[in-house]
């Protein structure tokens, strides 16, 4: 990501304000797909194309871009996100949550 931002200049818009917008849009056309899908069919729907494909077209945007502001923040993204799992194990322990069968 950051070899493709720089062989093109692209790192003088790359601050973290206008990375987070970025990302917000993509998260929003991600979003846009299934808005007015029913709830209960959205899986289905999305297991075969067009949706299939635009969906993972909108996941990969909101996936670099999420990249591209853990490199302009300086945030080792796979750090932060064992940490955040080890603190979700943590705070809700499975002995505690799990849904057992009945």
């Amino acid at each position: 990501m950051r070899q493709f931002a720089e062989d093109r200049d692209w790192g003088q818009f790359h601050d973290p304000k206008s990375v987070i917008l970025a990302l917000v849009g993509e998260v929003g056309e991600l979003a846009e797909l299934f808005q007015w899908l029913p709830a209960a069919d959205a899986r289905s729907l999305a297991a075969s194309d067009p949706l299939r494909t635009r969906a993972g077209e909108e996941m990969a945007d909101v996936l670099l871009y999420l990249v591209l502001l853990a490199d302009v923040l300086g945030i080792d993204l796979a750090d932060a996100a064992r940490s955040k799992m080890a603190d979700s194990e943590r705070r809700f322990p499975v002995e505690r949550f799990a849904c057992g069968e009945s």
